[in-house]
């Protein structure tokens, strides 16, 4: 396969998979405002520098708002990390290899995009912004379908679903880092009620609030809830399981071109950490310079992806 073609279906999807990360961002950042007796704008800094974008926030900004913040992590083309920069850029990339696709991918793609840039042609209102969440979420979820359901599992499938769970790896990292910015302040409200139903929060930001439920019976704890996000194997948007698919898809794409990468040890080393380890481990350690670690590693093996097959 030509790295350009690679490199077009591997961008798709973590496009995809990153508007509907800047979905659930937003989502974490209102649920968590709502728990909190005295929030305030300055919360959404959290959610921006979760985000990776508070830097570009700022320079096209004079002051945090929380609906300024909630518009450009929605809708202003200036942030390449928006929802609706996001599924542009995802669309593009699925244009460019739409050879690769089955029709009912591309079909679901590009619904998406006509849908969402007729959502977001103007500002959300705050009574309409959970079925807008609701929807990207749910859009971006029929592509995934569309593609698992149709496609030949070959190597367009794995470099596919290996930018899918790069992404996923991430945007997990930062959700549970948004857990950390805006309750930083709150040292005091640490084990008491208002934390655990902040940290159930973030459980229903990704979806894991019923999965959680069934693993462990017992009341919320972040230990647990970190465990289950981190580490637990079972879980679809854990790091752990992330990782095990991409190892097992760049183990496909070894067979396939009969040679491996950089990439391949950098995955296979971070998954070992992450069965090697306990979360006691991990707390100790301290939840945010853990994840701090996690997505410089997640990038670097971005990066040798593209270096190893060519992206250019």
């Amino acid at each position: 396969m030509l790295g350009r073609t690679a490199n077009g279906l591997y961008w798709m999807f973590r496009y995809i998979e990153r508007a509907e990360k800047s979905a659930r961002l937003i989502d974490a950042g209102l649920r968590m405002s709502l728990t909190r007796s005295h929030a305030t704008d300055e919360d959404w800094g959290g959610v921006l520098q979760s985000s990776g974008v508070r830097d570009i926030y700022d320079d096209l900004y004079e002051s945090l708002t929380s609906a300024d913040a909630i518009d450009f992590l929605l809708r202003d083309r200036s942030n390449p990390s928006s929802v609706l920069s996001c599924i542009d850029s995802g669309r593009n990339n699925a244009r460019m290899v739409r050879t690769a696709l089955t029709r009912e991918t591309w079909e679901a793609t590009n619904e998406c995009w006509l849908d969402l840039k007729s959502r977001l042609a103007r500002r959300v209102k705050a009574a309409d912004m959970p079925e807008v969440i609701d929807g990207i979420k749910r859009m971006t979820g029929l592509i995934r379908g569309a593609f698992h359901g149709t496609m030949l599992r070959n190597e367009i499938f794995n470099f596919s679903r290996i930018g899918t769970f790069i992404e996923r790896a991430d945007n997990t990292a930062r959700i549970l880092d948004v857990k950390y910015y805006v309750l930083l302040p709150a040292v005091s409200q640490v084990g008491t009620s208002i934390d655990n139903v902040q940290w159930e929060s973030i459980l229903r930001s990704v979806s894991a609030h019923r999965a959680y439920g069934w693993v462990y019976e017992a009341e919320y704890k972040p230990a647990n809830i970190a465990d289950f996000l981190i580490l637990n194997g079972r879980m679809s948007r854990s790091l752990a399981y992330c990782y095990d698919k991409i190892v097992s898809n760049l183990g496909y794409l070894a067979r396939e071109y009969g040679e491996r990468h950089a990439a391949h040890a950098t995955a296979e080393q971070t998954l070992s950490s992450l069965r090697g380890h306990a979360i006691k481990d991990i707390m100790d350690q301290g939840l945010h310079e853990y994840i701090e670690n996690f997505i410089s590693q997640n990038n670097r093996l971005g990066q040798e992806i593209s270096n190893g097959y060519r992206f250019y």
